[in-house]
């Protein structure tokens, strides 16, 4: 579906999770031939499934209906109850996943603070904890790429291979929230199965960027996503004719993937429009990808979000001083412009 056919009439930057399918994706949908995925009989999901591992260079791969579970999923396949995971202060996994890695894993949690969003391989070492009866063991290092929170920024491979050079060293296995993944795949040119090898497992997300109605993967060794599919269904992540929605998945990886290099292109636009309005700090040199973060050091961004909508235009205040904007599918060159226009005049009267 392109901008045009959205039919409520705003321009949506809210998230890249509220596209909508297309006519040829609905298409897609209904002519899949499904089974019951579940009793492994959906050839619509087991052919995306091989088609996703084998372009990642990992064994397997396991289909599930969101990004949430998929980390959730990995989380308890590396670890044990009382043991340890380090992360990103801002990552996803700890911030955004409702407590799942205590209420799932029985897992405690170990922040840095990065503004890239990756912490040094140094930061990480440090934190590990020495084996020491007193202390939780030290079991995984998740990483997010893209990070939302940093605004849609890459780790590079050479950062994500030294990280994991130092957490096998010590032990501890990797796991990537890929949710945007893609982004960072088009934004870099680097192969999907580049970014893969650093990492023990890792999510990829259907439904942001590639615009589909549902659905994660996680990816892994044959042996790990054999113990993945057994949490899967404890986790009530089990669906039958799935296919359905594999269908969709296979129409955006053959239709949407390049194309995200336009959303990113249009996230600069809005960047660079918005670091010359008054009282709004942005780098446009930090935005990567697709994610625009405006600071309101005013702490007026709830306001502006009110202001926004009035106009028709959608975006989100994370914090009082925060404002988000994300590029997808179902925005085009013209809500781009109509954005720039509403916060400069939204901007323009809150110094009136």
């Amino acid at each position: 579906m392109s901008a045009g056919e959205r039919g409520s009439g705003d321009a949506d930057f809210r998230s890249d999770t509220v596209t909508r399918p297309g006519a040829a994706m609905r298409a897609a949908m209904a002519a899949a031939v499904v089974g019951d995925d579940v009793l492994g009989d959906d050839p619509t999901v087991q052919r995306l499934e091989e088609r996703v591992a084998a372009a990642s260079g990992k064994e397997a791969a396991l289909f599930v209906p969101s990004g949430t579970m998929g980390n959730q999923i990995a989380v308890k396949l590396h670890t044990q109850p009382g043991e340890e995971l380090i992360c990103e202060e801002r990552a996803h996994v700890w911030v955004n996943e409702a407590g799942g890695l205590g209420l799932i894993s029985g897992v405690q949690t170990k922040t840095l603070a990065a503004p890239s969003g990756c912490p040094e391989p140094a930061a990480i070492e440090a934190a590990i904890r020495d084996e020491d009866v007193h202390h939780p063991r030290s079991a995984l290092v998740v990483l997010e790429n893209t990070h939302n929170y940093a605004g849609g920024r890459v780790i590079p491979v050479a950062r994500m291979a030294a990280i994991r050079a130092v957490a096998h060293g010590r032990g501890l296995k990797v796991h990537l929230d890929g949710a945007r993944l893609w982004n960072a795949v088009v934004a870099t040119r680097t192969p999907l199965a580049q970014f893969a090898a650093q990492v023990d497992t890792l999510t990829v997300c259907f439904s942001k960027g590639l615009g589909c109605p549902v659905g994660s993967m996680v990816i892994g060794s044959r042996r790990d996503i054999g113990r993945a599919r057994r949490i899967r269904k404890a986790l009530g992540g089990g669906m039958r004719q799935v296919g359905i929605l594999a269908a969709a998945v296979e129409y955006a990886l053959d239709h949407h993937v390049e194309r995200l290099a336009d959303d990113h292109a249009r996230a600069r636009r809005l960047a660079e429009a918005f670091a010359k309005l008054p009282g709004c700090r942005v780098d446009p040199a930090t935005v990567e990808t697709n994610i625009v973060f405006v600071e309101r050091p005013a702490g007026d961004a709830p306001a502006l979000e009110k202001a926004l909508a009035a106009a028709g235009v959608r975006a989100i205040a994370l914090a009082a001083d925060r404002l988000r904007f994300v590029t997808h599918l179902d925005v085009g060159d013209g809500d781009v412009e109509r954005a720039i226009a509403a916060m400069g005049a939204a901007t323009a009267r809150a110094l009136a």
